[in-house]
């Protein structure tokens, strides 16, 4: 049985497909990228076959962009934390309210929030705006760790060129969560830990 070639696209061009609705892929500094824009969201947990409790992570290209989307007035604790974190291997759960929150984590009061440290990825981010995205991989299936793959769980779904994508870490992003009265907590322990966790 052959598959048809996958889409490769240019950044320009997946970015305009990602803003009609498309989903797209692309890789990350961790694991490779299944992503859409946050008002298509929805299409992702459709396309993962994932339970639709299992929030999404928002990534952008600026902390700026992705402290705006929690519509919250950012803490110096996060603002801290998102400068030694990011660009990096680091997804920061902030509480969160309005669209963005309400599209990535329905019912949910917080919001999964990542600035990759991969150019190309990068790049995509500047053009598109900030995505919706999960790891490529159907859910309870292993991550994917290269384009290749990727397109094999995801026939049809573009992806971003040039291939072959950047060499990944291969591991997922430390999640660290805020908790008030005011803490960090680590909910996944992933390829980098903040200081004194």
């Amino acid at each position: 049985m052959t598959h048809a070639a996958p889409t490769a696209l240019s950044a320009p061009d997946l970015a305009a497909r990602l803003q009609q609705g498309s989903p797209g892929l692309f890789p990350t500094d961790t694991l490779p990228a299944l992503a859409a824009a946050p008002g298509h969201a929805h299409r992702l947990w459709t396309l993962k076959q994932r339970p639709a409790d299992k929030p999404l992570i928002l990534m952008a290209a600026t902390a700026e962009a992705l402290l705006e989307a929690t519509g919250m007035p950012p803490r110096p604790e996060w603002l801290a934390m998102a400068a030694w974190a990011w660009p990096g291997a680091v997804t920061l759960v902030l509480p969160a309210t309005g669209p963005v929150a309400a599209a990535l984590n329905p019912g949910g009061d917080s919001l999964g929030l990542r600035l990759p440290a991969c150019a190309e990825a990068q790049a995509l981010l500047r053009l598109s705006g900030p995505l919706a995205t999960t790891s490529a991989n159907l859910s309870g299936r292993p991550a994917a760790t290269t384009a290749e793959q990727a397109t094999l769980q995801f026939p049809g779904v573009p992806l971003l060129a040039p291939l072959p994508w950047p060499v990944a870490g291969g591991q997922a992003s430390t999640v660290v969560a805020w908790r008030e009265p005011g803490g960090w907590q680590v909910l996944r322990a992933g390829a980098l830990l903040p200081p004194g966790m």
